[in-house]
């Protein structure tokens, strides 16, 4: 039986007020330097009441939208939070990476904002010059106010009433930069998901759990799963700064070690960069036995990644059964199906060759023409999946088709989107756009039905990449093409460039800096072919699944020896 037996509060408004009556439980923000700052569950309500006095102050009214780009989570938090307590609905944004290229941010940013109808952009005073300046040539009407200049705002807070129904925030998918779609998540699909992977999932024990995290705020992992689930059930947290995990990913395991830690969660990629970074030699002083919970999710998982870092950790305590694989998107509020507790990692191994066919049949493990594919999970009391076929007929165990699902935590549809929503959500169900199958009700997921690339918990469109490669000197528009492909510990980013022959080796290293600056991402590998060499459709639209195909059986065009002046395709 699930250990938290309170009643479950109707918003996260609500949750907070409950839990502020909490003397000691919180959460702790660990700084880039490790100092440490403990909130109260009390004092983050005080402070979320002041931030929404001076957002009001500002003329915020409810159901305003105020987008938020501040990297450090004390400040993240307390505005989101008090943004909700005005009755507006804030919309995360994640931070620029660098300065390198801050107009191709500018860019992605400009078109939220327009997207969600933003009055106003909350962000750091070291960005909000900077920000302000790009913004203001971008036709976009937001105010650009930094924490510092809201905390001038002398206000009393006038409460508003935030009901189930009520916009909780705008959850925007990280995908195309021109038409972004910003998913409405509404107080009740929050209370639902909540109560769904906390307490059916992770069957959390306020009086004994801490969770801990480096996830980003603006991700839904980190915010939804690591802020709005604990305020759900006032479980405490300690929060480490994303760039320090990076730069160092012992902290991780030192700060379960450190606080007693017992739950925690990472995609596919923070595991391998464990496995890679950590030596044995690091590990002394550590004491992983507290870990209950080690979640993996937001993007293909390795089940030799999870076996391997359970190995590298199992002499200070980690053990694999806390491994806990699960689904979920952005458009199910969050979490949409979890392994059971008791079984940890699971998976099934099945022949290649079958899934592109449709099949998941039995293969055998560590054969060439076989995959291993991990079990992740069932849906959640309440809620429904099924796998359907093109014509949306259901499909039994085995047998692979589009994922689809439903249920009090499947969100409504995309802001001002009509389009896209009718595409999305149809009688109820949430077309995912995932390719799976399931055996005796546990799902498996096996590709992508769209060209959706996700890497390291981030959803890119190949059409995005592919526009800013075009941009590069010696690329024309058209003629590059974007996908990715199975690695050893994530899926790899793969840019295949029409181009002359003398032009490959300027290519491939311009191509790999372009995409890092602009997306963060790092690209494995960059073929150059000929002009004319991207198999195209005969009205001129790009075939990715046939240059992926291609690609993984070396059959991409060649240049031929000598030729280091051919033409260019028009």
């Amino acid at each position: 039986m699930p250990r938290y037996d309170e009643p479950f509060q109707p918003t996260l408004v609500h949750a907070l007020r409950h839990h502020a009556r909490e003397a000691s439980k919180g959460f702790t923000m660990v700084g880039a330097e490790g100092t440490e700052r403990h909130l109260p569950f009390a004092v983050i309500a005080q402070l979320a009441e002041v931030r929404a006095s001076e957002l009001q102050a500002m003329g915020v009214q409810k159901g305003a939208r105020v987008g938020i780009v501040l990297p450090e989570s004390e400040d993240f938090i307390i505005t989101f939070l008090g943004a909700m307590m005005a009755g507006a609905v804030p919309v995360p944004i994640y931070p620029p990476f660098s300065f390198k290229n801050i107009d191709g941010y500018v860019d992605t940013l400009a078109h939220i904002l327009r997207a969600s109808r933003s009055s106003i952009l909350v962000t750091n005073p070291a960005l909000q010059q900077t920000l302000e300046a790009s913004l203001g040539t971008r036709e976009v009407e937001a105010r650009v106010v930094s924490t510092v200049g809201l905390a001038q705002q002398a206000q009393s807070f006038r409460s508003v009433d935030v009901a189930p129904d009520d916009a909780a925030f705008l959850q925007f998918t990280s995908g195309s930069t021109n038409r972004p779609k910003g998913v409405v998540v509404r107080h009740r699909h929050l209370a639902a998901n909540a109560e769904a992977f906390m307490v059916h999932g992770v069957d959390v024990d306020p009086r004994t759990d801490r969770t801990i995290s480096w996830l980003p705020l603006f991700h839904d992992m980190g915010l939804i799963g690591f802020v709005v689930g604990p305020l759900f059930t006032g479980t405490p947290g300690v929060f480490l700064p994303t760039s320090s995990f990076i730069r160092q990913p012992r902290i991780w395991l030192e700060a379960i070690s450190r606080t007693n830690g017992t739950i925690t969660y990472a995609p596919n990629f923070a595991y391998a960069l464990i496995n890679k970074r950590v030596k044995e030699r690091d590990l002394a002083g550590l004491d992983l036995s507290t870990l209950r919970v080690a979640g993996s999710g937001a993007e293909p998982i390795s089940a030799k990644v999870l076996r391997d870092f359970a190995a590298l950790l199992a002499p200070v305590g980690f053990r694999e059964s806390s491994f806990l694989p699960s689904y979920g998107m952005a458009e199910a509020t969050l979490a949409i199906t979890f392994v059971d507790r008791s079984r940890g990692l699971v998976s099934e191994c099945v022949q290649s060759a079958s899934i592109e066919k449709g099949r998941a049949d039995k293969g055998q493990l560590g054969a060439p023409d076989s995959r291993e594919i991990v079990n992740c999970g069932r849906v959640f009391p309440g809620h429904e999946l099924k796998v359907v076929d093109a014509a949306g007929a259901c499909l039994g165990d085995r047998l692979v088709g589009e994922v689809l699902t439903r249920g009090p935590s499947v969100c409504d549809g995309y802001f001002e989107n009509p389009e896209a929503t009718r595409a999305a959500f149809k009688n109820g169900w949430l077309q995912t756009g995932d390719l799976g199958f399931t055996i005796d009700g546990d799902l498996f997921l096996c590709g992508r039905a769209k060209d959706l690339l996700i890497v390291r918990g981030r959803n890119f469109y190949p059409s995005d990449i592919e526009w800013a490669v075009s941009d590069l000197e010696k690329v024309k528009r058209g003629n590059v093409c974007v996908f990715s492909v199975p690695g050893d510990t994530e899926e790899q980013v793969i840019v295949v460039v029409e181009g002359a022959r003398a032009d490959t080796e300027a290519l491939a290293p311009a191509v790999k800096t372009c995409v890092l600056e602009r997306f963060g991402l790092n690209v494995a590998d960059v073929p150059v072919v000929p002009p004319g060499g991207l198999p195209k459709t005969s009205s001129g639209k790009l075939q990715r699944q046939k240059t992926r195909e291609l690609y993984m059986h070396s059959h991409l065009p060649k240049h031929r020896a000598g030729a280091a002046n051919e033409g260019e395709s028009s």
